[in-house]
């Protein structure tokens, strides 16, 4: 064997590969830091300076009108634990919470089963589904809000009802969740209908050869398969709907409701912040309210695990 073919076939020294491909990757990476650089500079800009200014905030006696604002160290936090009003705004909306969440998951779930098996005109079903999803949430709080209107409205009228929809505290709440259900079931519509279309043919092939019918076909093959993005819509509609505001107060005229009963976390804490001008007050219940959903995201994240693992 010539001494070129020796060289050709001699195996490689360790670290030959690792030390020629080292400058490629760490040029890779300086090249690609590039692309990542004006997402950290928007993600710094208005998540992390906004959080942390918020923070240092909430430990003063900040006000809108400038002044200078004064150390008080956990004083707001104390007022904040010990806030009624800001309790019950959180009571209403994890009321909005437990109502929208798993209406809106089985509403999008029938839904896309519907236009996934329609066979003429599915476009246009789709459409309609999704349609109001694009709707500004100011357009979607004032169309409903004449809908609801009791001497104009159309829904008393259909329904031949007499219901004062958002002038009542038993309804005013109600009012509000059935507007976001029809508002936003269009984006967990589309996340539902796009995993459907992903479940392979052949499996529901397989179950009708072996004598499914649709039933058995939905509940053994269909949810199964829609497991993991379910787990996705739920938590993609508690962290939304633990942040209600929009629809809630332009439907009310940018008020509490009857009673405050739809007054929401966030309204109260914009309320504290630009009508009572209490900027550092405002920044801890922010700051309480932050803690509280990340409670509830890594408490599913919990249990979404523990699920995972006794199921292996």
């Amino acid at each position: 064997m010539t001494a070129s073919a020796e060289t050709a076939v001699r195996p490689l020294r360790a670290g030959t590969v690792a030390d020629s491909a080292s400058p490629r990757r760490g040029q890779g990476f300086q090249h690609g830091g590039w692309f990542v650089a004006p997402f950290l500079v928007l993600f710094v800009l208005f998540v992390v300076w906004p959080l942390l200014r918020g923070l240092y905030l909430s430990f003063t006696d900040a006000n809108i009108s400038g002044d200078d604002a004064h150390f008080v160290g956990l004083d707001n936090y104390r007022e904040a634990l010990g806030d009624p009003l800001m309790w019950d705004a959180f009571g209403h909306s994890a009321y909005f919470t437990l109502l929208v969440v798993p209406c809106i998951t089985v509403l999008a779930l029938l839904l896309a089963l519907l236009a996934h098996h329609i066979e003429r005109g599915t476009w246009l079903w789709r459409l309609c589904f999704f349609l109001p999803f694009l709707l500004p949430s100011t357009v979607a709080g004032n169309l409903w809000q004449w809908l609801y209107n009791p001497g104009t409205g159309m829904v008393n009228h259909v329904f031949g009802l007499d219901t004062p929809w958002l002038t009542d505290k038993s309804y005013a709440m109600l009012a509000v969740v059935i507007t976001t259900l029809w508002w936003t079931v269009g984006f967990s519509f589309l996340l539902y209908l796009a995993a459907l279309q992903g479940i392979p043919a052949h499996l529901y092939e397989a179950a009708r050869l072996d004598g499914a019918n649709a039933w058995h076909r939905t509940v053994h093959i269909t949810l199964p398969m829609l497991r993991n993005i379910t787990g996705l819509v739920v938590a993609l509609q508690i962290l939304a709907s633990l942040q209600v505001f929009d629809q809630a107060v332009v439907m009310q005229d940018f008020g509490p409701g009857p009673e405050d009963s739809t007054r929401t976390f966030v309204q109260y804490t914009l309320e504290q912040g630009f009508t009572s001008y209490r900027v550092g007050y405002a920044s801890a219940i922010s700051i309480v309210f932050f803690v509280l959903i990340a409670a509830v995201a890594l408490a599913r994240m919990w249990l979404l695990r523990n699920r995972e693992e006794s199921g292996r």
